[in-house]
C-alpha cells in the first residue's frame, strides 16, 4: 500500500436525487467535524484525498457531495472510485432516495424545476434523474429514503452513522413497517408478517401496539411464528457474515405486516434482540407505528 493510501482521509461520497436532502447531508457532516466539499468534480476526487493524506492529519474526514446530473460526470465518478479503491483508500457512498411523489412535493413548494426536466415536467426529469443514478445507487454502502423523513430526522440518521465513535464492522437498522403505507425503498432484505393472524381483528388487541406484552404474546402464540423467529435469525447470521466478508458496513431489515401496528412491530423487536445477541450493532424504528 502506497504511503498516500495509508494516510488517505476517510473518504464519504453523497449523493443521490435532487431533492432528497444531499444539502442537509452536507451540513450534518460539517456540523461532526467532517471537512466537506460540494460539487466538487468527480474527477477531482482523487485529488483531493491525495492533499487530505499530506495534510499531517488535519483533514481527516472529507465528505464529497457529488452532482450527478451529467453522464460525462458520471462516468468520471465510477472512475475515480475504481481508482481509490484499487489505491486502498477507505471510502462510503451514502445514496439518498425520495419518492417521486415526495420529490414533486419539495420542487412545486420552492417554486422550482427539476434541474434536468428542461421542457417537460418535474416527473419527467426525476425519470431521467433515477435512471442515471440506478447503478450508483445499488453499489451504494447506505442508501436512505427521505421520503418521510424531516430535516432534523434525516440529521439524527446521519449523526447515527457518522459521530466520532468507534466503527463498528457491521451495523444494521431493524424498521417495522406497513405495507399499505409503501415498501421501505431503502431496504436491503424485507420480511412479511402478515400469514400470521392480524391482532388488529382482536377487540381487546386493536387499540394497542407490538410493544405491548399481551400483544407480543397472542403474535407469537400462532402456528409458525416462534420457527420462523427461529430461522430468519439463523439466516441473518449467514447474510450478516457474508456482509462482513465483502465489507457492506450497513444493512436495513424491513418487517412488514398490513398496517405496521402489531405484527410487524413484535417481530422487529424480537428480531432486534437476535442481532444484538449476535454482536451486531442495531437500531430499531417502527416507521408507521401510529400512523393509522
Amino acid at each position: 500500500m502506497s504511503d498516500v493510501a495509508e494516510n488517505a482521509p476517510e473518504l464519504v461520497i453523497i449523493s443521490g436525487m435532487s431533492g432528497a436532502g444531499r444539502s442537509t447531508a452536507a451540513k450534518c457532516l460539517e456540523d461532526l467535524g467532517w471537512f466537506v466539499v460540494d460539487n466538487l468534480p468527480p474527477a477531482l476526487i482523487p485529488t483531493m484525498v491525495d492533499l487530505g493524506a499530506r495534510s499531517q492529519g488535519n483533514v481527516a474526514r472529507i465528505g464529497v457531495v457529488v452532482d450527478v446530473r451529467g453522464r460525462q460526470f458520471f462516468d468520471d465518478l465510477l472512475t475515480s472510485l475504481d481508482e481509490l479503491e484499487k489505491r486502498g483508500v477507505r471510502l462510503r457512498v451514502v445514496f439518498l432516495d425520495s419518492s417521486d411523489e415526495a420529490l414533486v412535493r419539495r420542487f412545486e413548494s420552492v417554486r422550482r424545476p427539476h434541474p434536468l426536466q428542461a421542457d417537460g415536467r418535474i416527473v419527467d426529469g426525476i425519470a431521467q434523474e433515477r435512471d442515471l443514478l440506478r447503478d450508483l445507487r445499488g453499489e451504494a454502502d447506505l442508501v436512505i429514503d427521505t421520503s418521510n423523513l424531516n430535516v432534523h430526522q434525516l440529521r439524527a440518521k446521519l449523526d447515527a452513522q457518522f459521530a466520532d465513535h468507534d466503527e463498528p464492522e457491521l451495523r444494521a437498522t431493524v424498521m417495522s413497517f406497513g405495507f399499505k403505507y409503501g415498501l421501505p425503498v431503502d431496504a436491503d432484505l424485507v420480511v412479511d408478517c402478515r400469514f400470521l393472524p392480524n391482532p388488529h381483528w382482536v377487540p381487546e388487541l386493536r387499540a394497542r401496539t407490538g410493544t405491548d406484552a399481551d400483544v407480543a404474546d397472542y403474535v407469537f402464540q400462532q402456528p409458525g411464528a416462534n420457527e420462523f423467529l427461529d430461522g430468519y435469525a439463523e439466516l441473518l447470521r449467514i447474510v450478516t457474515e457474508g456482509y462482513r466478508r465483502e465489507g457492506k458496513r450497513y444493512m436495513t431489515l424491513a418487517v412488514g405486516c398490513t398496517g405496521g401496528k402489531h405484527r410487524s412491530v413484535a417481530m422487529s423487536e424480537r428480531l432486534t434482540k437476535r442481532l444484538i445477541a449476535d454482536g451486531v450493532e442495531t437500531v430499531l424504528v417502527h416507521r408507521d407505528m401510529g400512523r393509522e
